[in-house]
C-alpha cells in the first residue's frame, strides 16, 4: 500500500480532472487535510486548473475549510453538490459566474454513486420533479455559465421521471478513522459512514485513483471486518493525518460514533423565543412510534423539545446521513446524532425516505408562496442548495415546514418564491399533508394554497398575520388559537397527550395471527 503526505497526494490531481469528495457538512468524515493541500498547491503553483468537484453533501465550516480550500478562481471549472451552505466561497464564485455551479438533491447524488459503481446508465427517480432541479424549471443550475444538462426529464410506462447522468471520476478523496497495512479503511470513530464504499467502487470502475485520509495505521488483522467500510482492494493511496478531528468542532465524541450511550434527558431545553414556539408547535404533530426526519436549521430543535417533554424514546428521529434513533445534532454539526440506535450508509437511508418510510418530516422554509411552494435553496444573494430537502419533502407522508413569518421586517410568505425547492401542486397530487408553522400563525396546504388555521393568542388577524404576508391566504372558517402552552415556560405536557400511532397495514397480519390486539 502506497503512503503519501497530503501534499504528495494533492499533486496527483491534474487539470480538468473530476474530483469526487466524501464527507458531510461541518466536518463529518471530510478529508480536510487533502483539500487543504490541494488548495495550497494551487495558491503556490497555479495548478491544477479547471477541476470538476463532485460531492453529494455540502462540505465546510461556513468559512474556509472543506470546499472553502478550493474556492479559488481558476482552480474550479464546475462544482456539483447537494448544497453550498457550508462553503460560502463556492457560493460567491457561483454568484459571480466564475464557475459552473449545480445543486442537485443530496439523496439522488448519493444513490448515483451506486449506479456509477455498478456501471449502470445513471439514476432514474421521481425525486426533483416540479422543483428547480427539473430541467423544465432550471435543471439544478445555480450560475449562468452552467449550460450542460446534468438531469433529463423522461417518461417511462406513462409516468414522469428524472434521469441523473453519471460522471467519469479521475480521483476520489475519501476519509476513514484508521487503515491497516493493506489499506482496509475503517470508520468506527466517525459520526457517519455516508457512501464512502460506493464512491471508492465508482472511482475504481472509472480507472481513477482512490486516496483515503485516516488518523492512524494499525497492524493487519487488528480491525474488526465489520468496521471496514472501504476494503483495501479499492484503495490506492493512504494519507495519515494524526490531528484529524471527528468534526470541525468536536475532536472525538464517543456518543456520536456510538461507542458510548449518554442520557438523552441531558439534552438542553431550547431558550425562550420565536424558535422555541415554532418547534414546540411542530412537535405537537408527533405521535407514538412516529418515524421522523429532522432537517437542518430551526427544525433540529425538535430533538431538544422531545427530550424536554420526555417523549424522545416514544418516537424515532433520523437524519439523512444515516443515523436512526437517538438525538440528531443541531448547531454546526447537523448530520451527527447523540446515542443513535443504528448508523447505516446514506444511500440506504435515502432509499427508505424515497420509498415513503417517513411518517413525518420537520423542515425549515426560507419562504413559501401563494401556491404552497417552498424555497430553501436560493434567495437574494444567497445560494444554499437543497441538501436532502427535496428527497425528504417529496417522500414523507406529512411535512411540517417551520420558519418565522417575517425576516428583518420583510415577508417570508411571498406571492411567488424565487426558486421552487418544494412544489405545493405536486404535493397535492401525491396526497401529502403539509403544514407551515410560524411563531404567530399556522397554515395547512389546501386546494388553492396555504390556508390559515391557527393564530397566536393576542395577535391581530389583519395587522399581525395577513398584513405581514405578501399574499392573502384563505382563512379557515374554523380558525382557532394556537395552544397557549406553546408560549409558556417549562414543559407543555406533550407526553400526556401524545397520540397513538395510526395503524400500519402490515400489522394486520399480526392482528390476524393474534400476536397483537
Amino acid at each position: 500500500m502506497i503512503r503519501m503526505t497530503a501534499a504528495q497526494a494533492a499533486a496527483l490531481v491534474q487539470s480538468e480532472d473530476t474530483l469526487l469528495i466524501g464527507g458531510s457538512g461541518g466536518g463529518h468524515a471530510v478529508p480536510d487535510a487533502l483539500l487543504a493541500a490541494l488548495g495550497e498547491r494551487f495558491r503556490r503553483t497555479g495548478q491544477p486548473r479547471d477541476l470538476t468537484t463532485l460531492h453529494p453533501v455540502g462540505l465546510g465550516d461556513g468559512k474556509d475549510r472543506g470546499m472553502g480550500h478550493l474556492a479559488q478562481e481558476g482552480l474550479l471549472k464546475r462544482d456539483v453538490s447537494g448544497t453550498t451552505v457550508d462553503s460560502p466561497g463556492i457560493a460567491r464564485l457561483a454568484l459571480a459566474d466564475k464557475i459552473e455551479a449545480y445543486n442537485l438533491p443530496q439523496g439522488s447524488l448519493s444513490q448515483l454513486m451506486r449506479e456509477m459503481a455498478a456501471g449502470r446508465p445513471g439514476l432514474i427517480t421521481k425525486v426533483g420533479l416540479h422543483t428547480f432541479v427539473d430541467p423544465r424549471l432550471g435543471g439544478g443550475r445555480q450560475s449562468r455559465r452552467a449550460q450542460e444538462d446534468l438531469v433529463e426529464y423522461m417518461q417511462f410506462r406513462g409516468e414522469d421521471y428524472l434521469f441523473y447522468k453519471p460522471f467519469h471520476v479521475n480521483v476520489a478523496f475519501l476519509r476513514g478513522s484508521a487503515a491497516d497495512e493493506e489499506g482496509n479503511v475503517s470508520m468506527e470513530h466517525e459520526a457517519v459512514t455516508l457512501e464512502m464504499l460506493s464512491m471508492a467502487q465508482a472511482t475504481r470502475r472509472c480507472g481513477g485513483l482512490v486516496v483515503a485520509q485516516v488518523r492512524r495505521i494499525v497492524p493487519r488483522g487488528e480491525q474488526h471486518p465489520k468496521f471496514v467500510k472501504i476494503p483495501g482492494i479499492l484503495v490506492d493511496v493512504l494519507v495519515v493525518e494524526p490531528n484529524q478531528w471527528q468534526t470541525f468542532v468536536t475532536e472525538d465524541s464517543a456518543a456520536y460514533s456510538g461507542h458510548v450511550r449518554v442520557a438523552l434527558s441531558d439534552i438542553p431545553a431550547m431558550p425562550a423565543g420565536p424558535r422555541r414556539v415554532m418547534v414546540r408547535r411542530a412537535a405537537m404533530e408527533l405521535f407514538h412510534g412516529a418515524i421522523c426526519n429532522l432537517g437542518s436549521g430551526v427544525s433540529t430543535g425538535i430533538a431538544n423539545v422531545a427530550a424536554e417533554e420526555g417523549v424522545l424514546a416514544q418516537v424515532c428521529l433520523t437524519n439523512e446521513q444515516g443515523n436512526i434513533g437517538g438525538a440528531p445534532a443541531s448547531g454546526k454539526e447537523p448530520g451527527a446524532a447523540t446515542s443513535p440506535d443504528a448508523q447505516i450508509d446514506q444511500p440506504y437511508q435515502f432509499d427508505f425516505y424515497d420509498g415513503g418510510g417517513l411518517d413525518l418530516a420537520f423542515l425549515s422554509f426560507a419562504e413559501f408562496d401563494a401556491g404552497g411552494n417552498v424555497n430553501v435553496s436560493r434567495f437574494g444573494q444567497r445560494i444554499i442548495g437543497p441538501g436532502g430537502f427535496i428527497n425528504i419533502s417529496q417522500g414523507a407522508r406529512k411535512v411540517v415546514f417551520s420558519g418565522t413569518l417575517t425576516a428583518n421586517g420583510a415577508p417570508k410568505a411571498v406571492a411567488q418564491v424565487e426558486q421552487i425547492t418544494f412544489s405545493g401542486r405536486y404535493a397535492r397530487e401525491c396526497g401529502q399533508r403539509i403544514l407551515y408553522v410560524t411563531e404567530r400563525a399556522v397554515f395547512r396546504l389546501g386546494a388553492d394554497g396555504p390556508e390559515l388555521i391557527e393564530i397566536a393568542p393576542g395577535s391581530d388577524l389583519e395587522g399581525d398575520v395577513i398584513g405581514a404576508m405578501g399574499f392573502r391566504p384563505h382563512v379557515s372558517p374554523e380558525l382557532k388559537l394556537m395552544d397557549a402552552a406553546l408560549f409558556n415556560d417549562g414543559p407543555m405536557g406533550l407526553a400526556g397527550r401524545l397520540p397513538s400511532a395510526p395503524p400500519r397495514a402490515a400489522l394486520a397480519r399480526l392482528h390476524q395471527a393474534g400476536v397483537v390486539q
